[in-house]
């Protein structure tokens, strides 16, 4: 077969597949993908190709699938707009009598026949031979929120659909305009108290919530506290969970742990010389040791879940009931269980369980035993910080990460979700220059729909059943994510289009059901469409004041929106004052993310960003004159992010007493400590510090102002 037809249908079969062959860089100029990396893409979302010349066979067999699909799996219903559905129809079919079910959430079941007529034809078109209808199916009655089934008889046949019903935008809180709030972040890991054992857990972050609340906050925010690896498949990074479905126990406070009383053995652990030792020694380093910390809490937790499960108590009671209402929990104390047993990656295990079939012998029972154990009790501790929060009508501020690690639970048990054998990143940029491979497999946009987005909804829903707010991670992602094939570099990546409109609809539904304000991550490249669309579902924007100011380095910053979440970084950035004092350039170049050439320019960008900055701060009357050095610099921007009109205003705790050592480096693993600096002043020293104490009540004051 000559190429020709090939060439010709190429484009069209990627479209056809969501796959992008081209997208606009950060300089917007246009970079069109290469045709190895088009055709490995296709391959690993399902095309039925091998090389270049089955691609027309595989475009013919794909428009024709497409069009023999009457309805697509999932359609949506605005409650704002006419419901109307689209159905494909073969024309000589198209004015024949339509028999259709709707199986409302609640159980309630509505049916009625539809026959439309010639004028009902949107348009018409001939696939392979055979020619097809498109007509609207109208929906005159109101429909209620949530996830309803469509189905239609055509022609002896049945075809169903997911029917979404939900608000056109997601919850905003009574008042929110007129009642203006702020809050604090700092990751939980690196909050700890003088008793805490080496590490932040649950109850300092309740404590956190407690003092915040008294200063006048309303919002605690921290990074994601989701399952991990921290054993043999060692991954600290709250970005890679083992599951986005789970809590990481390592948090956990022992000590409130309700069976601690009643084990005897566990007393005698924790009390033991060497315990107190090991713990004391943990306290004393400025970095998180999370295998040492873990093996510690492991240790007591493990004596714990023996006593526990030892004897038939009412709490044994409440666990079954537990585990009965959330199945998920008991599948995945069987999956870590039979890691510790295997000690290898679910993809080296033996066959019937790489394919998720675990049966007892296959593991421990003994260890499965332990992660439900420690499941329940992360659950009922964080249970208890959002019912606190709700007491002090303070909002816990969650994170979710935009993928999980491809070793983990959500990948195995979910793996029909996921593109196998590819990695989601970003394409190069300024900093960035040869793109970024972020790890994880991303999720496949038609299988996810196929299955009516069960996983995507589970997830979302464990968080919004804890969350004031909840972040999204790289909100761009729910319109499309580039996505690098297994032995490509992250510059041959490729973007990945999914169905936004139907991921909005579960986020808006979600959130209103758990009254969760949703905060979408949109900074860096982000295409207008995006933003449009946040605005239109009533996602609150970031606006972060590094990237304000980099965006125009000579302009100083533009006004507040009063959508958007307001903060001087992210955990991403370097803290304040090592902006300010050009420390993170100077690490860049140290580790090689910069050239001497970058680093130059970069330093001529910040001392236009502080001129531009420092001048904007005295004509807004922020910053008094001749006055320029760093804590005045640093109380005017947030004293002028606290009087704008934004919804919400998040101070970084460390900024406060001017920390200059940063959370996280992008793009570097071993070279630097990422996600384990503790902070450097115990919980109760940062709250008796004058430079905190007096910023906060500074802020608290200009925030009722506003």
């Amino acid at each position: 077969m000559s190429s020709l037809p090939s060439v010709r249908f190429f484009h069209q079969l990627a479209h056809l597949y969501g796959v992008q062959t081209a997208y606009y860089d950060v300089f917007h100029r246009r970079q069109w993908a290469s045709v190895e990396s088009i055709l490995a893409v296709l391959r690993l979302v399902g095309a039925p190709i091998t090389t270049f010349q089955d691609i027309p066979s595989a475009y013919r067999e794909r428009k024709q699938a497409l069009w023999q699909r009457p309805m697509e799996p999932v359609v949506v219903a605005w409650d704002s707009e006419p419901f109307l559905v689209e159905v494909r129809l073969p024309l000589s079919d198209a004015n024949a009598a339509v028999n259709c079910h709707l199986k409302l959430e609640t159980g309630e079941e509505l049916q009625w026949e539809w026959r439309g007529g010639d004028s009902d034809i949107l348009e018409t078109a001939e696939v392979e031979g055979v020619k097809y209808a498109v007509k609207q199916l109208p929906l005159t009655s109101r429909l209620p929120w949530g996830y309803h089934r469509l189905t239609l008889e055509l022609a002896g046949r049945l075809e169903d659909s997911l029917l979404i019903s939900a608000p056109i935008k997601a919850y905003t809180p009574p008042g929110e305009s007129e009642n203006r709030c702020w809050g604090v972040f700092l990751p939980l890991y690196s909050l700890y108290a003088r008793k805490s054992w080496g590490s932040g857990d649950f109850s300092d972050l309740e404590e956190l919530m407690c003092w915040i609340s008294g200063m006048g906050g309303r919002v605690v925010a921290t990074l994601p506290l989701l399952a991990t690896f921290l054993d043999e498949a060692f991954d600290p990074s709250p970005y890679l969970p083992a599951s986005r479905l789970l809590w990481n126990e390592f948090y956990l406070d022992i000590r409130k742990a309700p069976d601690l009383q009643e084990c005897s053995s566990a007393q005698s652990i924790i009390a033991s010389p060497s315990f107190q030792d090991e713990m004391e020694a943990l306290r004393s380093v400025p970095l998180v040791n999370y295998s040492r910390q873990m093996a510690l809490k492991r240790k007591a937790l493990g004596e714990l879940s023996q006593c526990f499960f030892s004897g038939e108590t009412k709490r044994l009671e409440d666990l079954h009931r537990f585990c009965e209402a959330n199945p998920v929990i008991e599948d995945y104390a069987q999956f870590r269980a039979t890691f510790e047993k295997q000690l290898v990656p679910w993809r080296a295990w033996p066959q019937p369980l790489r394919e998720g079939f675990l049966r007892e012998g296959d593991y421990s029972e003994g260890n499965k035993r332990y992660h439900l154990y420690v499941q329940w009790l992360a659950n009922q501790q964080i249970e208890r910080i959002s019912e606190k929060a709700r007491e002090k009508n303070l909002q816990l501020y969650l994170d979710l990460p935009l993928g999980v690690h491809p070793d983990g639970y959500d990948v195995w048990r979910e793996r029909d979700a996921f593109i196998l054998d590819t990695s989601a990143g970003a394409p190069p940029d300024a900093i960035f220059t040869r793109g970024q491979n972020w790890g994880f497999p991303p999720l496949h946009p038609e299988r996810t729909r196929e299955q009516g987005y069960r996983y995507v909804i589970a997830y979302l829903r464990h968080h919004f059943r804890h969350a004031g707010i909840l972040r999204i991670d790289h909100v761009m992602g729910l319109h499309r994510l580039f996505c690098i094939p297994n032995g490509m570099e992250a510059c041959q990546g490729i973007y990945l289009r999914y169905r936004a409109e139907e991921l909005y609809a579960i986020l808006s539904l979600e959130s209103h059901r758990n009254r969760t304000v949703i905060v979408g991550e949109d900074l860096g490249t982000v295409p207008p469409y995006v933003r449009r669309a946040m605005r239109k579902h009533a996602l609150h924007r970031m606006y972060v004041v590094h990237y304000e100011l980099a965006s125009d380095p000579k302009k100083g910053l533009p006004t507040v929106s009063r959508d958007s979440v307001a903060s001087l970084n992210t955990h991403d950035m370097p803290p304040f004052a090592s902006f300010w004092q050009g420390l993170d350039i100077e690490e860049r170049l140290d580790l090689g993310l910069l050239d001497k050439a970058g680093a130059r320019r970069e330093k001529k960008n910040l001392a236009d960003m502080k001129r531009a900055l420092i001048t904007f701060l005295q004509d807004g009357g922020w910053l008094q004159e001749r006055r320029e050095n760093m804590t005045d610099v640093l109380k005017a921007c947030l004293s002028f992010l606290a009087a704008s009109q934004t919804p919400m205003v998040l101070l970084n705790l460390e900024d406060l007493w001017l920390e200059t050592r940063p959370q996280n480096v992008p793009s570097t693993r071993a070279e630097c400590p990422n996600w384990r600096r503790k902070a450097r002043y115990a919980l109760e020293e940062f709250c008796q510090m004058p430079q905190v104490v007096d910023t906060l009540r500074t802020i608290n004051e200009l925030r009722k102002r506003v």
